[in-house]
This record gives structure tokens, sequence and C-alpha cells, in this order.
């Protein structure tokens, strides 16, 4: 009886701690847009989207081992799209969300099949090319995109029965799709999905053999994290209001990667801290130097990655290990104070008597005739 108290109070404990964690995150997540300024808000909804593109990058490259410097395409692939729904065809911008998300996953299945052939460098290079090579291809389709001008569009407004101001507003309906979009991943890696995932990343020959397909979860991870990013676009333009070929160019996909890369490969929160990161460190690099901002914003990816091997989300942890693998001597030597190391040494314990065996050296193996060291030599009529 007492073995089954026990562990249902350990069972309790350990859902005790996640519960209080959901509270908390949702308390501050709700309060945050009532707190801070308009200007503020707007940061923490562009964090919000950031994230979901994050987490779509995550899939493909934190979990499936797969580098993709093209994912800003996506992500203006998606923002195009519910851009061109608004302005030429006037659809409501509910409807624009699943446009997006289905267009951007077409668009990722079809371009994961021919990179099913090419792994690392190379893949990341056909990448690359994608995202340099999308923002003259809007330019060149006026008629559509509007050209280097872009597109200007509504945004979402508040209803009259929600109280809210536009940026509240707007911090909310972003808020939940963060929410669904994030426990969509969540749950996706713990299904065969990402465990096959998984399989791929660590060793590709091991996973086929035990039945895994290649190709069609290499393509998957592609769809889905070009969908995620599809999706994160269309929020885009629901909050700004605005599109151009300029807002999407390879610099974009580069920036979204290193900040996965410093929130955490590989981590469910990561995609979060890299959103955070993406979208307040180059405000701070602009602060610190108005001439040279990039080079700020290099030397803190850096300071970052040489603090934080494993991303900000794998920080803790690290540190945690490194307090629990220090010696108890360095910590006892911490620990002392300066009066302690001024007083006096105190006298040493008395020993206990020991044998004369332990008191002197071992005996001569010559024996007793032996001759004192510096003596001289014996002759033979002594």
């Amino acid at each position: 009886m007492s073995t089954i108290t026990a562990a249902l109070g350990t069972d309790r404990v350990r859902w005790l701690r996640p519960a209080l964690t959901v509270l908390v995150a949702t308390a501050v997540a709700v309060g945050a847009p009532f707190y801070f300024a308009p200007f503020q808000v707007f940061q923490l909804t562009m964090v919000l989207l950031y994230a979901v593109a994050l987490s779509g990058l995550n899939l493909l490259t934190g979990f499936g081992g797969q580098i993709s410097l093209g994912h800003g395409a996506f992500f203006a692939a998606g923002a195009y799209t519910a851009a061109v729904m608004l302005d030429r065809y006037d659809t409501g911008h509910l409807a624009t969300l699943p446009a997006a998300a289905a267009g951007c996953f077409l668009l990722g299945l079809g371009f994961g099949v021919p990179a099913l052939r090419l792994r690392g460098l190379y893949l990341a290079l056909v990448t690359l090319s994608f995202a340099v090579f999308l923002p003259p291809l809007l330019k060149r389709l006026e008629a559509v995109t509007g050209g280097s001008m872009g597109l200007t569009v509504n945004k979402l407004q508040p209803p009259a029965w929600s109280g809210l101001a536009e940026d509240q507003w707007m911090y909310f309906v972003v808020l939940a799709v963060t929410v669904v979009a994030l426990t969509l991943a969540r749950n996706l890696l713990r299904s065969r999905v990402g465990r096959a995932l998984l399989a791929v990343r660590d060793n590709e020959s091991a996973a086929e053999i035990m039945g895994v397909r290649l190709s069609l979860h290499k393509t998957l991870a592609f769809a889905w994290s070009a969908m995620f990013a599809g999706v994160a676009g269309c929020l885009y333009t629901w909050v700004i209001g605005f599109v151009s070929p300029d807002s999407f160019s390879f610099v974009l996909s580069i920036t979204l990667l290193a900040g996965l890369v410093v929130g955490g490969l590989g981590s469910l929160y990561g995609p979060l801290l890299g959103a955070a990161f993406v979208m307040y460190v180059p405000s701070v690099s602009q602060d610190v130097s108005e001439a040279a901002p990039g080079v700020v914003f290099g030397l803190l990816i850096i300071t970052v990655m040489f603090v934080a091997p494993t991303g900000l989300a794998g920080l803790p942890a690290r540190v945690l290990g490194a307090v629990a693998r220090r010696p108890p001597r360095a910590t006892a030597a911490l620990d002392r104070t300066p009066e302690a190391e001024s007083a006096p040494d105190a006298e040493p314990e008395s020993q206990p008597l020991s044998g004369p065996s332990d008191t002197h050296t071992p005996a001569d193996p010559a024996g007793a005739d032996a001759e004192p060291v510096g003596a001289p030599p014996r002759t033979e009529k002594e």
C-alpha cells in the first residue's frame, strides 16, 4: 500500500511542474498586450509568427537533418498568397490562411522530390538558389504581385464586441495560430512520422534497413516545413499589411536558419527563443552601431554559440551539468571566508601510533654489515 501511495505521489509531482509552467506561461501571454505599449505588442506578435516559421524549419533541419537555406522563399510564397487573395480577389482574411498553408505544402512537396538525390552542402546550395531566384521573379510578375512596388492590403480589424485595439486583437489571433502550430509540430514529432525523421537524421542506412521509406519522409519533411513557413507568411501579411519582393531576400532565409541554430536545433522550445533572437537582436545591433549593425549581429551570434553550443534551449542543462561536475575541493575553496584564511592554522590532529615498520625506511637487504654512505672502503686486514 505504501508503494502505491509513493507512486501516486511521484506522478503528482511529475505532472505538477508542467501544469504550473503552462499556467504561468498562459497568464504571461494573455496579460502581455495589456501591459506593454503598442509597438512592443507588435514586436511580440512578430516573435510569435517567426516562431511558427522556425518550427517548420526545425522539422526539416533539426529533426530531419536536411539543411535548407530557402525557407524565406516559402515564407514569401505564403505572404504573397494572402496578399494577392486580399488585393485582387477581395477574400476574407481567414480564407487566406488555409490557402497559404495548402499552397506552400504543395510547393514544398514539389521541391522536395528533386532534392531527394542531394544532401549536405549541395542541398543547401539548391535551396539557396530558390531563395535568390524568387524576389526577381516576383518583380517580373507585376500584373499579379505589383512588381517592385509591392501590394498594400487592409490589416485584420478587431470585431466590435472584443473591445480590443488593433494591435491587441492581432496579437491574440497570432498567438492562437502559434499555439496550434507548435502543438501540431509537437504531436507530429511524437508520432510515427517524427520517429522516422529522427531515424533518417541519425543513420539513413539503418533507417532504410528498419523499413523507413527515405524518399517519402524526406519529401514530407520539406512539405511540412514549407506549410509552416506559408502560415507564418500569411500572418506576416495580416500584421504588416504590405508585401514587396525586397522584404524576402535571401538574407531572410539565412537569418531564419541562424535564429534556429541560436535557439536550439532539435528542441521544441528552440523556435521560440530563436524567434526572439531574430526579432530583437537586429534592433539592438542597430542601436549599438548604426554604421555596421551586421558586424554587431555576427559577433552576438558567435558569442552565443561559444557560450551555448547547443543553443539557448540547451543552456540551462549545460549550466546544471557544469555545476554537478564541479569537484568538491573547488567548492570548499570557494566557501572559505577571508576570516578563515587569515586565522592561524590549527594544530594537526594526533595520529595513532604505528609500528616500527611505519616510522622508518625499510631495512637494507644487505643487513647490518652494510657500510654507511660515504665511509672509506674496508681492506683485507680489517
